[in-house]
């Protein structure tokens, strides 16, 4: 993509890769964070991507919340080369998720979208000037390498999701290796925990032996290379899915806003985070200046951990791809539109139905399902690998206790099946709410016992229907908060 200002190739080219690495999520980071960037001093110039290739076919512009884009690159162009980035020299979208903010500036979600789901790409502008034909049921991250160019094309990734989602997208962001590394860096760290050692085989599973030890089990701190090797983690944690990879990342950034807050917002911590995002500034034109930045950062001040949500689309598996799971992603982006949050609060600012500040929630929308005080075990009944740890962390994130996850005695279950003992069935039913076809079944069992089947690993979306306007109860794959504990879920997966 063509920048507003003409950049030459080779090393000014790279040069401006970095730049937009930083910036991406450092400047999220300080939007959520609330930094008043009145008191910090803003240097260095801020670059703005071309708006040449954004679709003229969009969603209508809200008077209410925004949405943010930010893109994962793992291109290995530059600096990203000594990282670790991806295959060849084109630039790849490894990660994304749609930052949403609701209109009353108290609560913000972001959303993550798996880089192998399925979608339709629209027409998207390459460098050249053309235009290219639409793309049906393809990867979504296959929309950033349109153009094949190593600063990949943001803007036909964001054609994508407004596409996707009927949401505006109203400012883009790029974040690639090399400026993820360096804000860890500039915040002193991040604080991560992990469920066990973690060796150089689990992070390059080709390897014949497992390596030395990179990562200890517990709590730990982790900057530059070692922040990237977490966030890219996926083999050795929970099933080595792709979306656990992407929980692992919803908890980083988490306790990435959290490390900036407890610092202070301050001049003296948050000069150095302040000054690479704008030293590395690369933006959509509509935030092409100081005095823009400083009023869209300023209306996301009062923003707290705990109203700061993390979520993944809906989702189920389709062979080795994602398929997003409708009507489900459809009531998710319902929700954000209509400025509703995950846990049904009107955050409309307009005083509706529900008080954003107390938190109340609206009468009219339906209780989600709250597993507290019931106690389970979760057995794979399927060939499908993992399947009973994501059985097992749908069911945490409803409050229910998963006492042990293992494989069936017999793994050609069809449906699911939930046994359970005297005086349990109520509990049992409490269940079979997320479990769409479960049959219940009394036994002489002490507590209850789920055999999963392979119903539900052909559509691991809960039972419980949305209402419109309202979230899915699950928003797809379980609610992260910024001021969750860091060391709660694992496995992430």
């Amino acid at each position: 993509m063509t920048g507003s200002r003409r950049v030459a190739a080779g090393g000014q080219r790279g040069s401006r890769l970095r730049r937009t690495a930083v910036t991406g999520l450092s400047f999220l980071i300080l939007l959520v964070a609330g930094v008043g960037w009145g008191y910090l001093e803003l240097t260095g110039k801020i670059d703005t991507f071309s708006a040449d290739g954004i679709s003229g076919d969009r969603p209508p512009a809200s008077s209410n919340g925004q949405n943010v884009l930010v893109i994962g690159s793992d291109s290995r162009s530059g600096a990203n080369r000594q990282l670790g980035g991806g295959k060849g020299i084109v630039g790849r979208s490894d990660t994304a998720f749609l930052l949403h903010v609701y209109a009353d500036h108290r609560h913000a979600v972001a959303v993550s979208i798996p880089r192998d789901s399925l979608v339709d790409i629209p027409a998207c502008r390459t460098p050249g000037g053309e235009w290219t034909a639409p793309q049906h049921h393809v990867m979504f991250n296959q929309a950033f390498s349109v153009g094949e160019t190593a600063e990949g094309n943001p803007a036909c990734t964001q054609n994508t999701v407004e596409h996707l989602t009927g949401l505006r997208v109203d400012h883009t962001l790029v974040v690639d290796f090399s400026g993820f590394a360096a804000l860890t860096s500039a915040v002193g760290g991040v604080p991560v925990c992990l469920p066990q050692d973690i060796y150089q085989r689990d992070l390059s599973p080709n390897r014949l032996t497992r390596g030395a030890l990179v990562f200890s089990k517990g709590p730990q701190t982790v900057s530059g290379q070692r922040a990237l090797d977490y966030v890219r983690l996926r083999h050795g944690i929970g099933d080595g899915s792709d979306i656990g990879r992407i929980k692992r990342q919803q908890a980083f950034i988490g306790s990435l806003i959290k490390k900036v807050k407890s610092q202070g917002l301050n001049p003296t911590t948050l000069l150095p985070l302040a000054n690479a995002a704008t030293d590395a500034m690369t933006v959509d034109p509509g935030l092409g200046s100081a005095d823009r930045l400083l009023s869209f950062a300023m209306s996301m001040k009062h923003i707290d951990l705990h109203n700061t949500k993390f979520v993944t689309v809906p989702w189920r598996y389709e062979g080795a791809r994602v398929a997003i799971v409708e009507p489900d992603a459809d009531a998710l982006w319902a929700a954000l539109k209509a400025d509703r949050t995950i846990d049904g609060q009107d955050a409309s600012g307009k005083g509706g139905h529900g008080d954003k500040a107390s938190g109340e929630v609206s009468p009219s929308t339906p209780a989600a399902v709250s597993g507290r005080g019931i106690s389970l075990a979760v057995y794979n009944g399927t060939t499908v690998t993992g399947l009973a740890a994501r059985a097992a962390e749908l069911l945490r994130a409803h409050g229910f206790t998963v006492t042990g996850t293992a494989t069936a005695g017999n793994q050609d279950h069809t449906s699911t099946v939930i046994e359970y003992g005297p005086g349990r069935r109520a509990e049992a039913e409490t269940v079979a709410r997320l479990f769409t076809g479960a049959r219940l079944v009394a036994s002489d069992t002490q507590g209850i016992r789920m055999i999963l089947g392979s119903s539900y690993a052909q559509n691991p979306m809960p039972a419980v229907s949305a209402t419109p306007g309202t979230a899915p109860s699950t928003a797809g794959d379980g609610v992260r908060s910024a001021d969750d504990d860091l060391c709660a879920d694992l496995s992430y997966g």
